[in-house]
């Protein structure tokens, strides 16, 4: 017979064995995965040359990608609901490996687009079951912290892993880029066997208990703040390059500059934020989106002028601070549909993506200047912000109501 200590699990012992062997498994995927994504916005004349299409219309390949990514994610959740997540894993990394490498040899333009599509598919099901993953090996005060350092890969490609594969893409060939993430992806899947111990299966999972995330509301807000409050990041993002080069005067050189000190921002905000979030995760949502609204705002004055305006680029990259306390908060609120909302995540962050890019589109398409992409983008954070405020009034109401019903039950049966 079996003491009782040992069928405690590995977050209530401390960290485990190969703890952070396993961590840099997961990260490595972020890695690749990051680097994927971004890769082709560096290499789309090289791509356009080389099917005869325009540049403007490779773009269509990054919507396809995110479109993977939206639709993959809660159609892998339901269909792998019972799956061990280290397979799970392993699974996934194969398809986005697969997706990537034959993206480097597809015969045609609409071929490669519908690559672009599959190689999204596991995107946002590998983030949000790599979150679940590192955050059941540790201590519950240290989930958030566990999260960050997986999503370092994802910062990490931002800062190297996207400039360097442009470069080998621009050099050799747009396809060794494709290529070079495909030998990411095996490496990691076979790390993943390797270092990621096995969790014990939930008997009771099954695809209705994930979908039942999707009827949750406190889930549905925290994603709504994805969705929007994120979006602010990319309103600047998007359009920095046009920014300070024509309303600054920045040489493009710099180009590369302003790239490295957004990723460093970035890995710098993933990092804090995991520890605000461990700290308190509730008291994490406002003060990390009024800090989005506050440097997001500043960028629209700092954008005149080429070194302030590339030092606030770096403040906007720390608005990635927001991820380690939305995936916490769905873990603490989706009950039985974990792996649904924690890959929704990420689909909220594609949304976010593209309805920032779009909306300081708008806006400078409207006769704004560049910089207004910074007062868009504060908006979008005010708006997150909104949503936070509005789900946890909705969440208290929802409290008051349980508590009123369970007293009038008592009463009943007095």
């Amino acid at each position: 017979m079996r003491s009782p200590a040992s069928t405690v699990a590995p977050a209530a012992t401390g960290v485990p064995p190969h703890s952070y062997l396993a961590e840099i498994a997961l990260a490595l995927g972020g890695f690749g995965i990051g680097t994927g994504e971004f890769v082709i916005m560096g290499l789309m004349n090289r791509v356009a040359t080389d099917l005869g299409v325009t540049a403007p219309e490779v773009g269509y390949a990054i919507s396809s990608y995110a479109l993977g990514v939206v639709v993959g994610a809660p159609i892998i959740a339901l269909l792998a609901a019972r799956a061990p997540r280290r397979a799970l894993l392993i699974v996934l990394m194969l398809v986005f490996a697969l997706g990537n490498i034959a993206s480097a040899v597809a015969p045609g333009f609409w071929s490669f687009i519908g690559l672009r599509f599959i190689a999204g598919l596991p995107h946002g099901a590998y983030f949000g079951v790599a979150a679940l993953v590192a955050a059941a090996a540790v201590p519950p005060n240290q989930r958030a912290r566990a999260i960050a350092r997986v999503m370092t890969g994802l910062t990490v490609a931002i800062l190297l892993g996207a400039p360097l594969a442009t470069w080998a893409g621009n050099l050799f060939g747009w396809q060794i880029a494709f290529v070079g993430v495909g030998i990411v992806a095996l490496l990691t899947a076979l790390m993943v066997w390797r270092f990621v111990p096995r969790q014990p299966q939930d008997p009771d999972a099954s695809p209705a208990r994930e979908l039942s995330a999707l009827l949750n509301h406190r889930v549905l807000f925290t994603l709504g703040i994805a969705a929007i409050g994120f979006g602010g990041m990319f309103s600047v993002f998007s359009y920095v390059m046009p920014t300070l080069t024509q309303q600054a005067g920045m040489a493009e050189s710099l180009g590369p500059i302003v790239l490295v000190v957004f990723g460093l921002g970035a890995i710098a905000g993933n990092l804090l934020g995991a520890r605000v979030a461990d700290w308190n995760v509730l008291r994490a949502f406002p003060l990390i989106l009024t800090w989005c609204a506050v440097v997001q705002a500043g960028f629209f004055f700092a954008a005149d002028f080429v070194w302030p305006g590339i030092l606030f680029v770096g403040l906007v990259g720390t608005s990635i601070a927001l991820g380690p306390a939305i995936q916490t908060r769905l873990m603490d609120v989706a009950e039985g549909g974990q792996t649904m909302a924690a890959s929704l995540n990420h689909a909220a962050f594609n949304l976010a993506n593209a309805l920032g890019a779009w909306l300081a589109g708008v806006a400078i398409n409207a006769g704004y200047a560049w910089s207004i992409t910074g007062p868009v983008g504060a908006v979008l954070a005010i708006g997150g912000l909104l949503v936070f405020l509005a789900g946890r009034w909705v969440e208290k109401r929802s409290e008051s109501a349980e508590a009123l019903r369970a007293n009038v039950g008592v009463a009943d049966s007095l």
